[in-house]
């Protein structure tokens, strides 16, 4: 796969006309795909995809388009000719832009993902039927390789490709009580995924209890992994990049004009080397290994895309265009996951939250609704289910001066979105105990 993608470059710059210059991305998948519902396998098969993402660049002028590629050659390079063909057409009638900015310097890397997958998935489908027995079982399982690849006209040619796998799942009881869990990774070892089944199977005899409604106000809350990651998840929207700091629409703003910090333990990163996503971007430059978001509670480093180097005059350092974080990391603490219910003693364990959103971007704040496995803990022991409710808390409460600790365990957790393919995206999480959470409703 790898050596035709570079075939199909070199094709490409024979292509070129005049002053014309390239970029195209390449992205794959082979992945295998398991749908569960009612403890039973509802839905199997296999995605195989390739497609290939070109931009004709002359001066400041430049168009794209997307091809899907069959595997034959010259079928292939008939598609793309043709695609080049009317990119070219439109190039006369198109602005220059004036933040265009790709890579001229030659930088080829080759990165090989270890596929610690099993052949086939008889065995973890087995294990997962086996974890629905009695119950009500549904989720999907998600698995297989993902590649991508980068060149240009200049010779530079990169190769990425990585294996995981990702099952995303629910127990459901009945109305809105669900217990929702996922177990993600490169290599799926049978004993933590009956850890993860035993910890649901406990939440989800809970629920059968009569749910309580406790009253709005302010709570000691353990936010687990999946928790926290809606919240720095909401972060990722105009947070970090250097586009939203320079025309101060970042949400951090606070952290830039007047000096705000989150707790000491607190540091966020871009993990690149410890992720699944490719470590270069469609403009063929190279994402450094770790860049440093926040540190120790401070405001670091931004992401910056090629288009904001420009504009701003700095160097970029690999960002995409959304200058969203990809890969991103929160550094563990010092609390362990067997201590949490006795740490948090009395208050409320938050298993997932959904429908997040600023309700005070400058400020930071953040409203949401708890989900699924919410639970009401006394003295270190859970005792019901709670309804519903609805908080609202600023950054710099939650990470800040109510932040307790966080979990030396963390949890990888890959994005199950498939739209048009398997995202790459994902999130290294502890869990986080916190004082005086605001619930309002």
């Amino acid at each position: 796969m790898q050596e035709y993608f570079y075939q199909l470059a070199d094709y490409f710059t024979s292509l070129l006309q005049q002053e014309e210059i390239y970029t195209c991305s390449f992205s794959a998948e082979d992945s295998d795909f398991v749908r569960f519902n009612r403890s039973a396998v509802r839905q199997a098969g296999t995605v195989s995809q390739r497609y290939l993402a070109f931009d004709l660049i002359r001066g400041l002028r430049h168009t794209g388009g997307t091809v899907a590629l069959s595997g034959d050659f010259a079928l292939d390079c008939d598609r793309s000719a043709h695609l080049i063909a009317g990119l070219r057409e439109k190039l006369p009638y198109l602005p220059e832009d004036p933040h265009l900015l790709y890579a001229t310097e030659v930088h080829s890397s080759e990165h090989y993902g270890k596929n610690q997958l099993p052949e086939d998935s008889t065995a973890i489908v087995a294990a997962i039927l086996e974890a629905g027995r009695g119950r009500d079982l549904v989720g999907i399982y998600a698995a297989g390789g993902i590649y991508n690849g980068f060149a240009n006209s200049f010779g530079q040619r990169n190769w990425f490709s990585s294996y995981s796998y990702n099952f995303d799942w629910s127990f459901y009881l009945h109305s809105d009580k669900a217990v929702k869990t996922s177990y993600a990774g490169f290599v799926w070892d049978p004993g933590e995924f009956v850890r993860k089944v035993e910890s649901a199977s406990d939440q989800l005899a809970v629920l059968a209890q009569p749910p309580r409604t406790i009253e709005p106000g302010r709570y000691r809350v353990y936010l687990a992994p999946t928790a926290l990651a809606e919240i720095i998840g909401l972060l990722k929207w105009g947070g970090f990049g250097m586009k939203d700091h320079r025309t101060k629409q970042t949400t951090l703003l606070k952290m830039i004009e007047e000096g705000a910090r989150l707790h000491p333990t607190v540091s966020i990163r871009e993990n690149t080397r410890e992720g699944v996503a490719e470590n270069f971007q469609d403009a063929g430059f190279i994402k450094p290994d770790l860049v440093t978001l926040i540190d120790k509670g401070v405001l670091r480093d931004c992401l910056i895309s090629p288009r904001s180097a420009k504009e701003y005059n700095i160097p970029t350092n690999g960002a995409g265009d959304g200058e969203m974080p990809e890969s991103l990391d929160v550094a563990a603490g010092d609390i362990s996951v067997n201590e949490i219910l006795r740490r948090l003693d009395t208050g409320v364990y938050i298993n997932n939250l959904w429908y997040l959103n600023y309700s005070d971007r400058t400020a930071c704040r953040i409203t949401g609704m708890t989900r699924f496995a919410t639970l009401w803990v006394e003295k270190g022991v859970i005792q019901a289910p709670l309804n519903v409710m609805r908080f609202d808390e600023t950054i710099y409460r939650m990470l800040g001066e109510n932040l307790e600790g966080l979990t030396k365990e963390r949890d990888l957790l890959l994005d199950s979105s498939t739209y048009g393919a398997r995202s790459t995206s994902s999130d290294r999480m502890p869990g986080a105990l916190v004082k005086d959470f605001t619930f309002t409703l």
